[in-house]
Parts: C-alpha cells; sequence; structure tokens
C-alpha cells in the first residue's frame, strides 16, 4: 500500500511542492512544482505578506491537485535562518542542602533555559521572552564547585552549576506559517526545520557524533547546522546567498535579474554561455569567463560562510562540510569553501538527493541538490513532527510548540513562568556574635513547588498531553532558625579541678548581651553570646569560695613609716601540679592545686627585709667575766608599742621605724649589763680598771677589752 504525502518548502524566492509516496521500505517522488514569489512576500525566512505566500500556495495546491486528487493535510518547515541558539549557565547553592535529585537538577537546566530565552529576546529587542518556543536543548557540562563533573545526582558540596545549548524559534514564523496555509484551505499536518529537514536525510544519527557542517545555500540566506557528539549543537544563519551571485552576473553582463539567474545556472552545465544583454545584443561568453569575472561576490558568500561556521564551532573547522540547495552549485564555491576552511577538497562537497537512500524519482521530475530539503521535509516532519496542544497553566490557556514529547517543565517555559522563583525562599538567617566571632547560622530551605496536572501531583519532567490543566504553586518560605543557646554551644564546658584535696567542678558561664543566662533560652538575630569558664587561678578562687586562701598567697607586706615594705619569704605559696606558679596562671581539666602555707615573720625578719640592724654588740670581759654589751640601733613600733626582737609581725601591719645614732660604748655601759656587788665594808673610793690600767667612767671601749672594778679595804681594828 502506497502512503502519499504532500510537502511545502516555503523559500524566500519561491514555494516548492513535493508529493512523496512511501511504500514498506521506500520513497518515490511523484511529483514537485515550483513557483516563484512575484513580490517580497518573504524575508530572511519570515512571512511578511500572508496573502502573498498564500496565493503561490493555492497556485502549487490546485496544479498538483489536478494529477493527485484533493490535498487537506500538508507537512512544512520552519526557517532555520529564524531559529536562535543561544548559550548559558546557572548556578546554586547548595551548601548545607540534601543531596541533589533529578527534580533539583531538572529544575537547574530548565532555568539555565529560560535564561538563554531571556538573553535571546534581549538580542532581539523583544520585551517579552516567552515570544520564543524552545525547540530542544542539550546540556554541556555539569559542575560541582566549579569542576567538571559527570553528574550531580546524590552529590554535595558548595555550589552546583550547569551549562546548556538552547534553540529558539520566534512564534510569530510559527503563527505566520499557520495564517498562510489556512488561507489555501491546508491543515497543517505536520511542522519540522529545514536544518533538521536536512540533517536527518542526509546526516543520520550514528554520524552525529562526528563533527560536520551542513550548509544549504538557498536565494537569499545560507542556513548553517552542525553536529557533534551525537546530537545537532548549533544553527545559524547568514543574509547571503544565491542572489548575490545572479546580481553579480548581472551587474558584470547587463542582464536583468531572471535573465542572470537563467545564466547562472547554465554555467554548471555549459562550456559556453549565450546571453542577451539589456541593450539587446545576444553575445556568448565562455563559462570560465564568467566564472572569473564574479569570483568577488563568491568569495564574499564563501567568507560570510566560512566566519559563521568557525563562530558556531568554537573558532576551529570542522571535520567536513556538506552543501546543499540551489546555491549550492555555484562555480568554485566548494573549492574556496575548502581553502578558507583549511580542508581538503574533498572534505567539501556538494550532497544531492542520490545520497538520500531508497529513494526514486518519476520519470518526469528533474533531481537536483535543491530538492533535498523538500524531501527531507517530507520525510523528517513524518518521522520528527513537531507537535502542537493547547494546555492551561494556572488557568492560562497556551499553545505548545516543540520537537520532543512535552513536559510540564516546557510548558512552565512557554507560559513565561520564572522557574527560579518557583522554590520557596530560605528562611532569614541570624547573625549571632559568639565569642566575639560571627556566625551565620541559615534559616530554613523553602520547600519545592506542588505541581499538579488534572489535580495529580507531578514532577518537572511529567509528560503532558492536549488538554491538561496544570497548576504551579509556589513552595513555601523557609522559617529562621529556631535555635537555644545551648545548642549554639553545643553542651556547656566544665572542667574538674582539686584545691587542698577537695573536688570542684568548675562550669562555663554563658552570658547573652553581657546578661547572665541558663542557655535554655532561643536566640535572636544579633544577639552576642559569650560563654566562658573562669581562666586563672584567681578566678577560681573566687567561684569556688576560697578567696581567703587567695589572700594568703598574697605577697606578704607592711607598711613602716608609710611606705610599703615586703617580705618575699613569707605568705602562702600555690603549687599547681607540683610546681609553683602564681594566681594569674591558667589551670586544665585535672589540675591538682595546692596552697602551701608559710610561718609568720618576727621583727627581726622585718629588720632584715628592710637591711636594718637593730644593735651593736661588742664583747668584754669584766671583773673576770665575758660580757656582752648590746646597745639598740633601731626600734620598731607598733600602735605606740615598742616591739621586741621576737614579737610576730602580721599581715599589713602598720609600724613606725625609729633609727638611733650609733655611739661608741664607755666604762659606765658596763652597769646597765651586770650588777655590781659592792664589799660589806669599803673603805674611801674605788677603781675602775681598763686593760690594767686605771681608767674612767667615760672611757670608751673596744672589743677585748678586760674591765674591773677595785673597792679599798681596811683590816678591823
Amino acid at each position: 500500500m502506497h502512503e502519499k504525502r504532500f510537502a511545502l518548502d516555503i523559500g524566500t524566492r519561491s514555494v516548492v511542492g513535493i508529493i512523496l509516496e512511501q511504500t514498506a521500505d521506500s520513497f518515490e517522488v511523484t511529483d514537485i512544482v515550483s513557483i516563484e514569489h512575484q513580490e517580497r512576500a518573504m524575508l530572511d525566512g519570515q512571512i511578511h505578506d500572508v496573502i502573498a505566500v498564500s496565493n503561490v500556495i493555492q497556485t502549487i495546491k490546485d496544479t498538483l491537485e489536478k494529477k493527485h486528487g484533493s490535498l487537506h493535510n500538508v507537512s512544512v518547515a520552519a526557517a532555520g535562518r529564524a531559529l536562535k541558539t543561544e548559550r548559558a549557565s546557572i548556578s546554586m547553592d547548595i551548601n548545607g542542602k540534601p543531596m541533589l535529585k533529578h527534580d533539583d537538577i531538572l529544575h537547574l537546566e530548565l532555568s539555565a533555559v529560560q535564561k538563554a530565552q531571556a538573553i535571546v529576546a534581549e538580542k532581539n529587542n523583544s520585551s517579552t521572552n516567552h515570544h520564543y518556543y524552545c525547540v530542544g536543548y542539550s546540556v554541556l557540562y555539569y559542575r560541582l564547585d566549579d569542576q567538571e563533573i559527570g553528574s550531580l545526582i546524590d552529590q554535595n558540596g558548595g555550589k552546583a552549576s550547569v551549562e546548556i545549548i538552547a534553540t529558539f524559534l520566534p512564534k510569530v514564523v510559527v503563527e505566520s506559517l499557520l495564517a498562510a496555509l489556512k488561507r489555501a484551505d491546508l491543515h497543517m499536518q505536520a511542522l519540522t526545520l529545514e536544518p533538521i529537514a536536512a540533517i536527518n536525510v542526509l546526516i543520520p544519527q550514528s554520524m552525529r557524533r562526528l563533527n560536520v557542517a551542513l550548509v544549504d545555500i538557498g536565494a537569499g540566506t545560507s542556513d548553517i547546522a552542525l553536529t557533534d557528539s551525537g546530537t545537532v549543537i548549533a544553527y545559524g544563519m547568514v543574509p547571503i546567498a544565491g542572489d548575490e551571485i545572479t546580481e553579480a552576473i548581472s551587474d558584470s553582463l547587463l542582464l536583468d535579474f531572471p535573465l542572470a539567474e537563467t545564466a547562472k545556472r547554465q554555467l554548471t552545465d555549459s562550456e559556453m554561455i549565450t546571453v542577451t544583454d539589456i541593450l539587446g545584443f545576444e553575445t556568448e561568453i565562455p563559462s570560465t569567463e564568467v566564472v572569473r569575472s564574479i569570483m568577488p561576490s563568491i568569495e564574499k558568500l564563501a567568507d560570510a560562510i566560512c566566519k559563521e561556521i568557525l563562530e558556531l564551532n568554537n573558532n576551529k573547522s570542522p571535520k567536513a562540510v556538506m552543501l546543499v540547495g540551489g546555491g549550492s552549485l555555484t562555480p568554485r564555491l566548494s573549492d574556496v569553501l575548502a581553502d578558507k576552511l583549511n580542508l581538503p577538497q574533498n572534505r567539501v562537497a556538494i550532497r544531492g538527493i542520490e545520497a538520500i537512500g531508497k529513494l526514486t524519482f518519476a520519470a518526469h521530475v528533474h533531481s537536483g541538490p535543491e530538492l533535498v530539503t523538500p524531501i527531507g521535509i517530507a520525510i523528517a516532519a513524518h518521522k520528527s513532527p513537531i507537535q502542537y496542544m493547547s494546555v492551561t497553566v494556572n488557568g492560562q490557556t497556551i499553545r505548545l510548540f516543540d520537537m520532543k514529547e512535552m513536559t510540564v517543565g516546557d510548558c512552565l517555559l512557554t507560559a513565561g513562568v520564572k522557574l527560579n522563583k518557583l522554590f520557596g525562599r530560605p528562611g532569614m538567617a541570624m547573625i549571632i556574635e559568639f565569642n566575639g566571632q560571627l556566625i551565620t547560622i541559615p534559616g530554613e530551605h523553602g520547600t519545592k513547588p506542588i505541581l499538579t496536572i488534572n489535580g495529580k501531583d507531578v514532577s518537572l519532567d511529567y509528560t503532558v498531553r492536549d488538554g491538561d490543566e496544570i497548576t504551579v504553586q509556589q513552595g513555601e518560605d523557609g522559617r529562621s532558625p529556631k535555635l537555644s543557646i545551648k545548642e549554639l554551644v553545643d553542651g556547656l564546658p566544665s572542667k574538674q579541678v582539686s584545691i587542698n584535696g577537695v573536688s570542684h567542678t568548675i562550669h562555663a558561664e554563658l552570658r547573652r548581651n553581657e546578661q547572665v543566662v541558663t542557655g535554655e533560652e532561643f536566640l535572636h538575630d544579633n544577639d552576642r553570646i559569650t560563654c566562658t569558664i573562669p581562666g586563672t587561678l584567681a578566678a577560681l578562687f573566687t567561684i569556688t569560695n576560697e578567696e581567703h586562701l587567695l589572700r594568703s598567697v598574697k605577697p606578704f607586706t607592711v607598711k613602716v613609716n608609710k611606705k610599703i615594705v615586703t617580705l618575699p619569704s613569707f605568705g602562702s605559696k600555690i603549687v599547681k601540679n607540683g610546681i609553683l606558679t602564681n594566681p594569674e596562671s591558667l589551670y586544665e581539666d585535672g589540675d591538682v592545686i595546692e596552697i602551701i602555707k608559710s610561718a609568720q615573720p618576727i621583727t627581726t625578719d622585718l629588720a632584715f627585709a628592710m637591711n636594718a640592724q637593730l644593735t651593736f654588740s661588742i664583747p668584754v670581759t669584766f671583773n673576770g667575766k665575758k660580757l656582752q654589751l648590746t646597745k639598740k640601733l633601731a626600734e620598731f613600733y607598733r600602735d605606740g608599742q615598742n616591739l621586741s626582737n621576737e614579737d610576730v609581725i602580721n599581715q599589713e601591719d602598720v609600724l613606725s621605724f625609729v633609727q638611733h645614732k650609733m655611739e661608741p660604748f664607755i666604762f659606765q655601759d658596763v652597769f646597765m649589763h651586770m650588777d655590781i656587788d659592792m664589799p660589806d665594808h669599803p673603805v674611801g673610793g674605788f677603781l675602775l680598771i681598763k686593760n690594767n690600767q686605771e681608767t674612767t667612767f667615760n672611757d670608751t671601749l673596744a672589743p677585748g677589752d678586760e674591765l674591773s672594778i677595785l673597792w679599798p679595804t681596811s683590816s678591823p681594828t
């Protein structure tokens, strides 16, 4: 059984209608009708005059219907020159979030597509992003913390990002196509894209891993598509093509445009061409001479095509270039392109319909490279047609156009829903100062959006059907963090110490904004929290109520004549883990601390500390007995009472000190140190003897002097 298909290639210069019949495993082109536009009804692939284009379509339809019967359905293509390709990347902070799932990654990809959509709209002076249909996108790279990675699923890190390349088609292109077909009483059975149509029949999927450029050179524009890594990676267009060559011939040979077009077609088939110029002179000219005269225009066309190919292909030449379309027959064009791209000449070639497998032609049909796109439309539109459907998004009716199964994400893009605003915003973070360091406590994560189709919960990649009703509800915003002070501190630290054999547990003290708290209180933004354990031994004795011990380890001081005197050898000592220390030293968990008390000083200790001499002594002998003569040189007084050498001195005593003048000892001082035995019956006066010499009471003494006193006596009568 034969299946008959009707396809239209609506080009800038002409409209081509084709009847294609399919058997079980092959195709046959049974008829072709081509009619040129009588006026500039098309410009750069966009229908500018719907009525004029519709009239041409109606004429082709009427012509084919006379041979093949009524035609109601037609396959058409949107011009590749109207496609807009853009790259975009987007990042998402994932620090502290759960591991990434499929929905998270899809949301990230679609956000990048929407960003590319905004870039396309901006570049084309459109105020509305969703005036452009996304007809496909590919992920170029996933990155985790700026490092390229194969997949983001179940990954954790600080930042996740994706870079995509997306292709868009202006809605107006499709709408104008539909309007022109409707006026010709035709229903658009299937829609494809011109570059896709040509690629589908010339470059099978297995070849798309190669970096190949396909150039469709029409009358007004040259469309370019590039394949690599198994997919179509970019589309482009340059606004010069076959007409540029025709105009060059017209200028060179003084021909009107239609005759110049005829002459151009003869260049590839004849060594000599015959033309009649505008003055009526008929001339026969060698084809080589004509080609030489139009080489600047051929160079110009080749330059434009090469420049666009290199820009689309990251400034590198592809592995090969395929040329299709009527303009591909331009003499020397393939050779010039090969030179400019630094490719061997056999890597740039014209590909005609002979490259399409299992294809035959009716006897009256003339075949050529200009038929690749019309045939591709008929075949590709059937194999992978672009579907239309109507759905509602939150009550708004939208018409969808895409080359793949449509998903909820595609619908949201088309409806202009801002995907990056669907997730609930994270709760407001708190900034806390903890022990002098600023800490940011993030709020709770916002929840995912709630997506439903016909009341059923779905995900972004859920496939939609015609008539579906989609609702999208923004995810709930996260709440601000609710955290107690103890949770921030993660448990109160403590230290265990021993003081004079008694164990003490020292807990940290919590303060919020200088006020002591228990830790059960909830934190507030801009709180200043301190968590401290007394760090010095002095502070330790205070919180353990051992201040009296601390006082005993102060330096032993007294005030003498209103001046402070320190006795370093007295006062208690602090020993930590067997090592002498001081009150300002730090302590750690498990330290053993002891207070070792010392004896109290006496007056002589104070005098020693002051470098003061209390007494002065010399040894003498008196009446055969050794004697130590002593005289006070200094005296201490406390509350007016004279202190003996053995009196105890107390911490912080207030004393007065009297210094006496040092004078030599005299004989008379002996009588202050001992009693004198007088005879029972003295006779007359006595004699003072020093070193066997008579002396006086005021005679000075020296150490070691031998002294005596003699009393005269008489015998009894």
